[in-house]
């Protein structure tokens, strides 16, 4: 098992994209992927999450998985951030499928695991059965465990404060990621393992997108894994970085201007997203693509409303370049 040193870094953490050539396997670009995690790296993020919800982790094989682990710790030492968190996704159908899947991370140089709950069993699956599961993998794992609450995507299973209550204690347990927007579990969170900026407790809560980072840092969440740092990471970084310096009212006003966009984001969904990084960043259309069966990202008029919706932070973004 891991052996838990300090928490879960705070900040801002990306999911990195995962980008596809349009060939008839849909291989991943690895020319792109590498560019897109210079991008990353070099923006000055806290960390890079791999084969999370929009990197397609679901899509994802091992060997897959573990190549863009150590291309992401290649590039992050060639641009002279060789410590840069990584935290690897897990995806399976079972319990040991997800510890090997820990073991893998592990093993290609990731730092901590991020753990969703299996749900093809949602059915039979009560409090009991989700607290043993996470304490099982995380008691095998040999790199530090964040669970990922996301109700969405796992059958409506919810990880709650009770359960993080319990799984907290666990000592290779060290944060949850909640996409489930509920920001009482941040404050839940904070009240019984410590403020994540007043020291280093053991298990911090980070928020799931960053339309509510202001928030969840005024009741002592640790940052946020965002997806809109794959276009924006420099503005999620300056509303932290002011937060964490006493600067709440600027904080707060940038927060009101990134909501917009993030919503963009929320709303167009993961086919959406890579598209309009792609058309921001000056990637090729056609590697911006889902792996099927995810649809592509072809309704004009939903390509016209997204990029008005996050075009609002071009200029702060450019300003803080």
């Amino acid at each position: 098992m891991g052996s838990v040193q300090h928490s879960y870094p705070p900040g801002i953490h990306v999911p990195c994209l995962t980008w596809f050539k349009p060939d008839a396997t849909q291989t991943i670009d690895w020319e792109l992927q590498e560019k897109h995690l210079e991008f990353l790296v070099q923006s000055g993020l806290h960390g890079i999450v791999i084969a999370g919800t929009n990197g397609e982790a679901a899509t994802l094989t091992p060997e897959e998985k573990s190549k863009l682990v150590r291309l992401t710790r290649s590039t992050a030492q060639k641009l002279g951030r060789g410590n840069l968190p990584i935290t690897c996704g897990t995806f399976g159908g079972g319990t040991q499928a997800i510890i090997e899947d820990t073991k893998l991370a592990a093993s290609a140089g990731a730092d901590y695991a991020l753990v969703l709950v299996p749900s093809y069993f949602h059915f039979a699956l009560d409090a009991d059965a989700i607290v043993g599961f996470f304490q099982e993998v995380a008691s095998a794992s040999p790199i530090p465990v964040m669970i990922y609450n996301f109700p969405g995507v796992a059958a409506g299973l919810n990880v709650n404060s009770e359960m993080l209550e319990t799984l907290g204690e666990h000592p290779n347990i060290v944060a949850v990621k909640l996409t489930c927007g509920t920001i009482a579990s941040v404050a839940r969170t904070a009240a019984k393992f410590g403020r994540a900026l007043d020291g280093e407790p053991s298990f911090v809560a980070l928020a799931g997108q960053s339309d509510w980072l202001v928030p969840s840092l005024s009741v002592g969440g640790a940052g946020a894994i965002t997806g809109l740092a794959n276009l924006y990471p420099k503005t999620c970084i300056e509303i932290f970085n002011l937060y964490n310096s006493g600067l709440t009212a600027e904080a707060e006003q940038l927060q009101l201007q990134l909501a917009v966009s993030e919503w963009g984001f929320g709303k167009g969904g993961i086919n959406g997203t890579k598209w309009v990084v792609a058309k921001s960043l000056g990637y090729p259309e056609e590697s911006s693509w889902c792996r099927r069966p995810y649809p592509k990202f072809l309704d004009e008029e939903k390509r016209s409303w997204i990029t008005k919706q996050v075009k609002g932070l071009e200029a702060v973004e450019e300003k803080l370049s």
